[in-house]
This record gives C-alpha cells, structure tokens and sequence, in this order.
C-alpha cells in the first residue's frame, strides 16, 4: 500500500439547459479510477486529450473537487479538503506539488524568482531570510542555473529555464509526491532532454515520486516505473512499464502504442502497415472492449503486476462452457 491512495475517484462536470438551467447531464472526467503512489516511484498517466489525466492530478492537489471517491493520504481522508487552511491539512499541502504544463501562466510575472520560489519556504518553514536565499541558490543549481538568476523575473527567461524554475519551485516545501502536468510539452527535444535529466536527478536526491501526466509515450517511457492508459476518464491498463510496452492487451492500448513515430526509414513502410492493421482492428473490436454506451470496462487482472479492462464473461456462456467441457447440458 502506497503512502497515497486513490479509491474510485469520479470527477463529474454538469450539462445545464433548458428555460430553468437545470442539470440535464454530466461530462464524467474522471469516472471511477484507483492509484496507489509508494514512495521513491515515478507512475505515468497516459492518455489523449480530453481523457481525464490532468483532472486526477488537478483533484489530488485540491485544484478540482471529486464528485465521489477517496482520496487517503497515510490513512487520512483528505477528499476535497487539499488547500485548505485547516492545520491538519498542512502536511498534506506541503507534501503534494505540481509542475504545470504552462510554466509562465504559473509565475506572478511581478515577482522576480526569489520572491516566487520563496512562498513555500515562507509558507511551511522558519528561515531566516539569508537561509532562504541560499536554499533558493541551492535549488536553481540543482536544475542547472546559478545563483543570480534569483533576482530576474520570468519573462526574461527562455521556456526550458521557466520549466526548470518550476521544477526547483516544487522542490521547495520538501515534498514527498510531484504531479508533472505535460511538464515538457512546450519545449523542444533538446530542451526537454535536459529538464527530464534535472527531474531525475532530483527524484534520487530527495527520494521523491512522481505522478508523470502526458501524452507522450516516449517520455513517459523514459520515466516510469509502472504506467496507467486512461481513455474516457478511465483506466483501460495499468502495470509495469515492461508490461504495458511489451504485451499490451487492450485494443486503445495498442492503438497508441502504434501512433509512436518510427524514427528508422528501412522500417517505416512496416510500421505503417502494422499502424493500419491495429486501427483496422480497433475499429471492428471496439464493442468488445467498450460497454453499449461507450463506457470502458472495469479493470480485471491479466497478469501480478498487470490489469486490463476486459468486457466480463457472461454468467450464462461459462456455464455453457462449464456444460460443454464436462459433457453435460444433455
């Protein structure tokens, strides 16, 4: 069991209409997923857009309220109750972190850097202002800047240096789990390279996990230990990273893992055929994996360290089985 636990956490957003604006139905972001974070781990929510990973990230820091669900953090049920200024919280804001995607919407561009990798440490800890200047100096060098960067502001820096202050901003308040929303989605592969380098290195250093939201199957490749496909606001696997990359089972699995670029031309041909084949095959499978509604199956297990959302056997056709294997039914 992880230190965070997430237990059938639905995010529902209504549909308003009609004369009286009433509720005439619900966009379900998030539609009954379970995670468990251990400390030290890096966990990769993949999925396309619009499927629902940036909400869980946004739910568990206390950005978006769960419509239902759990949400345990070391045991306590802290659902919807994140950034609240009740002291009995105060553990679990300082321990949960975001990188966002948009590092520039995300810094007071009238604050230099000092001032905005500072409020945490104001927040959570009783430094003395030279102890807080020299663990700003700290951090900016573990991200690869020096020390006077702290007196700029954020405009004056490059994408990449932006990102990489975020990163070093989330560090501040010591915590254990950081939710990278598409931390590197903005930026070139050269760039990317070097704030992917700087996470890792941070994660040694300070022992922490990371919850690692994109759509990139490369990165997140690169980064994960175990990983998580969400598809309409729900799980369709979930398992290590040499299981979900080397026997995937679900068919929307498969279908992304087809859509990564093949970066060698002897092959490309192949790789299209193989792409066309997969899409060919989600398209005439799809009600197997998918309810009538379109709604994604619950997650069975497939393998130890493996589950897939797999349609359930019908009561009537094992027994039919059960009849036909044993001779019976006659």
């Amino acid at each position: 069991m992880g230190f965070l636990e997430v237990r059938d956490l639905k995010v529902h957003y209504p549909i308003r209409g009609g004369v009286l604006n009433r509720v005439q139905d619900h966009v379900k972001a998030v539609d009954g997923v379970n995670l468990s974070i251990e400390s030290g781990k890096t966990y990769g929510l993949v999925g396309e857009s619009g499927s629902g990973k940036t909400t869980i990230g946004k739910t568990i820091i206390g950005l978006e309220k769960a419509t239902s669900g759990k949400i345990l953090y070391e045991g306590e049920d802290v659902t919807n109750k994140a950034r609240s200024r009740n002291k009995k919280f105060e553990n679990y804001n300082k321990d949960i972190q975001m990188i966002f995607q948009d590092a520039t919407s995300s810094m007071n561009p009238k604050k230099r850097i000092i001032d905005v990798m500072s409020e945490p440490m104001r927040n959570y800890f009783n430094y003395t202002p030279q102890e807080t200047k020299k663990r700003v100096a700290d951090l900016l060098e573990i991200v690869g800047m020096n020390a006077e960067a702290m007196y700029k502001y954020p405009h004056e820096f490059s994408g990449g240096q932006r990102q990489r202050i975020g990163v070093a901003r989330a560090v501040a308040s010591d915590p254990k789990l950081i939710i990278a929303d598409e931390p590197t989605s903005a930026l070139d592969l050269s760039v990317q390279a070097q704030v992917l380098n700087f996470m890792r290195r941070i994660q040694k250093e300070y022992d922490l996990s990371y919850l690692f939201i994109s759509h990139d199957l490369g990165v997140v490749q690169h980064m994960s230990d175990d990983i998580a496909i969400m598809h309409r606001g729900r799980f369709v696997e979930q398992g290590s990273k040499e299981e979900i990359y080397k026997n995937p089972q679900h068919i929307y699995t498969k279908r992304l893992l087809s859509a990564i670029p093949d970066m060698d031309p002897t092959t490309r041909a192949a790789h299209k055929v193989e792409r066309q084949r997969v899409e060919a095959e989600y398209d005439a499978q799809e009600t197997d994996y998918y309810d009538p509604k379109g709604r994604v199956y619950d997650l069975q297990r497939y393998d130890e360290e493996h589950y897939v959302a797999l349609k359930p056997e019908e009561p009537n056709a094992s027994l039919q089985n059960e009849n036909v294997n044993t001779g019976g039914g006659n």
